[in-house]
């Protein structure tokens, strides 16, 4: 049988945010309380007492801070380097049985030059490439006969080399997702293989994302 404290902790692990706030101690916990009593004699099927409520969250409140902090500690603690690039363009392509074909020419001209930032994503129905501006008439020129989606200049990129193992810790991309959407960051786009994670963002917000992402190995 389902008891209160478990239909809470649901309830609330579902809830990114609520959680950090109750975790941090900055929610009105009886507030919460009569917010959640819906749900929870829902989950129940029957009555509960808000007081009874309560109690569970501020049970619930340390072992999420707990959690949280030692995965935040095995998340931090073994963060690689920061590379940042900038100058760079974002292309979004239809895909079609030539776009490849384009791809390989490009990158042919790319094997001696390390220096250009190169990324290409296939998707399901379009294929995403962000590369440096640098390229941006040989992208045209070998792209100029594919429906071209999507293009947006002036973007920097913040690259983060992951610790390994970090594909088995639950709530791994969360921690870093939420840091910057805490901070009002929109990303244009996410690149991340298994031991490197690049967000991709307007040139006037790089210099607030590199901080952000910084300071979290300093907490």
């Amino acid at each position: 049988m389902i008891s209160i404290s478990h239909a809470v902790e649901e309830l609330v692990k579902h809830r990114p945010y609520l959680s950090e706030s109750l975790a941090a101690g900055i929610i009105n916990v009886s507030a919460l309380a009569r917010q959640l009593q819906p749900d929870v004699e829902k989950i129940l099927q029957k009555e509960v007492n808000t007081g009874a409520i309560v109690m569970s969250l501020n049970r619930l409140a340390p072992y999420l801070q707990i959690r949280q902090q030692v995965q935040l500690n095995k998340l931090l603690n073994n963060m690689g380097d920061i590379i940042l690039r900038s100058n760079l363009c974002d292309y979004t392509f239809k895909n079609s049985p030539t776009l490849l074909e384009c791809h390989i020419e490009v990158l042919k001209k790319l094997v001696k030059n390390e220096e250009v930032f190169y990324t290409m994503v296939q998707g399901v129905f379009e294929t995403n490439l962000v590369v440096s501006d640098t390229m941006e008439e040989l992208i045209l020129d070998y792209f100029k006969d594919e429906v071209c989606l999507f293009k947006q200049n002036s973007l920097s990129s913040v690259t983060l080399k992951l610790p390994k193992g970090n594909s088995m810790q639950p709530g791994f991309y969360y921690s870093i997702m939420k840091e910057l959407s805490w901070e009002g960051i929109n990303l244009t786009e996410v690149i991340s293989s298994t031991n490197e994670f690049t967000v991709v963002v307007d040139n006037s917000l790089i210099d607030k994302t590199f901080v952000v992402l910084k300071n979290m190995g300093k907490r």
